[in-house]
């Protein structure tokens, strides 16, 4: 029996959540530079790295207040999906096709090392996760079946091929979206799961795949992200990229490591490319229409934000929470 008591205090548990959610606000830093960014890297509250198309390559290392601006020289075409920045000076970016590359700068981006090249037809390379400063893996499309994956164990100076046999053969035009860099993450002690679109949608890891419940069917369709919350919780977010307000079948979430699904009680507001844990039962994701955020493990959320975002980072030693997207638009998260 509900008492007055429990029914005032669940009035100010609901209103207080209903503040909170109005007071999340996107705090645009920059736009209007002619690059689409999908690389963002959150090293902590001060340090933000960011990587795009047109070989560009932006820096902050006050919280995002300024950012120095660089191309890539020799590297002014290429479009640089994703980025793992490890310090103010350290980072590793990959340029996503024909040919792939993988560059290294230890200089704060002044000087860039080519440490991987691949002049394989088809090459594409969609994503890159960290787990350690030294260890990383990158995910790429199928070649001939085999989805592509390299390793680093020396903080991205060396990659190496794995054997393809290691993952289960890509379905017929299945592939991974570069769409934020977080099509690929590692759940606490591990291995990687990466998420895939097209006409097939699943999440894969070594030896196994598991068709997600996600829109699929057309190139445009499928998982574009996943998160995780420490072992066993993750969400997965997409759509049809070509549908942008579409709410249709754009988010699942499971509690045992992908083996079963459940859609949220209310959805993100259409397509998304990017889910972030933030902390306790708070996620956000962002997409070409704005910005969710949710209070209860990804169960009903609510739009914060109309600003197109590509990708939403927490940072790896903090609280700060930033976004990037086209146009060179960079917001962040306000208040914490």
């Amino acid at each position: 029996m509900i008492t007055k008591v429990s029914l005032i205090m669940l009035t100010l548990v609901v209103f207080s959540l209903h503040n909170f959610l109005r007071a999340q606000q996107i705090k645009l830093l920059t736009s209007g530079t002619n690059t689409s960014i999908r690389g963002l890297s959150v090293v902590n509250d001060g340090v933000v790295w960011v990587s795009g198309s047109n070989g560009t390559v932006a820096r902050s290392t006050d919280s995002g207040n300024t950012f120095k601006w660089m191309t890539v020289k020799g590297f002014e075409k290429t479009d640089f999906r994703d980025i793992e920045a490890f310090d103010a000076t350290t980072a590793v970016i990959i340029g996503i096709a024909e040919p792939a590359y993988i560059l290294r700068t230890n200089d704060g981006g002044e000087t860039w090392e080519q440490v991987y090249e691949n002049k394989r037809k088809s090459m594409f390379l969609d994503a890159m996760e960290f787990w350690s400063p030294d260890s990383g893996i990158v995910v790429g499309d199928p070649i001939d079946g085999n989805f592509f994956i390299a390793l680093t164990s020396d903080g991205g100076r060396t990659w190496e091929e794995i054997h393809s046999f290691n993952y289960p053969l890509a379905d017929s035009m299945e592939g991974c979206f570069a769409s934020s860099g977080t099509n690929i993450r590692k759940p606490d002690q591990q291995a990687p799961v990466f998420v895939t679109g097209g006409l097939h949608s699943n999440l894969v890891m070594p030896g196994k795949k598991i068709l997600l419940p996600i829109i699929q069917g057309k190139e445009t369709t499928g998982a574009n992200s996943v998160a995780v919350k420490k072992k066993h919780t993750l969400i997965i977010v997409g759509g049809d990229f070509s549908k942008r307000d579409d709410t249709t079948k754009n988010c699942f979430i499971s509690t045992d490591r992908g083996n079963s699904w459940t859609p949220p009680q209310t959805p993100p507001h259409g397509y998304r490319s990017c889910v972030e844990w933030l902390g306790k039962k708070r996620w956000v994701c962002c997409g070409l229409n704005g910005v969710d955020y949710s209070l209860d493990e990804g169960n009903n959320w609510r739009y914060i934000s109309q600003e197109s975002f590509h990708v939403c980072r927490r940072a790896k030693n903090g609280k700060a929470v930033f976004f990037a997207g086209g146009n060179g638009r960079i917001g962040k998260l306000s208040p914490l």
